[in-house]
């Protein structure tokens, strides 16, 4: 299986956009900005939780909510707050919202059949 990534803009509360280079990871809970990235759109953190890294290690990191828009739609989402070093993951709760899912044959995106039962 290979890496699917997928261009973003992200929006904090201040209007101010900045764009990025998402990689998909249906494994992230959350959808994950670099450290320059959520500080240069001005977000704040709202809370702390903690989270498990692939090989188990906890790591507590801060939590926020911006916008974000995608070729497949935009929306609202909970974002945390990466610290220097760490990359841009698109996780599955902001892939929910928006609709997408990820088609792991061919390493797209592609519209979710939605439901309401």
């Amino acid at each position: 299986m290979g890496l699917t990534f997928v261009e973003g803009v992200v929006k904090g509360p201040s209007e101010i956009e900045a764009p990025v280079r998402f990689l998909v990871d249906s494994g992230a809970t959350y959808t994950l900005l670099p450290h320059d990235t959520w500080r240069a759109i001005g977000l704040t953190p709202k809370r702390t939780l903690t989270f498990s890294l692939a090989d188990g290690t906890p790591v507590e990191r801060r939590v926020s909510a911006c916008h974000l828009a995608l070729d497949q739609g935009e929306a609202h989402t909970p974002v945390v707050l990466g610290e220097p070093g760490d990359e841009a993951l698109l996780g599955i709760v902001t892939l929910e919202i928006l609709g997408p899912v990820l088609n792991p044959f061919n390493r797209t995106l592609q519209p979710m059949r939605m439901l309401l039962a």
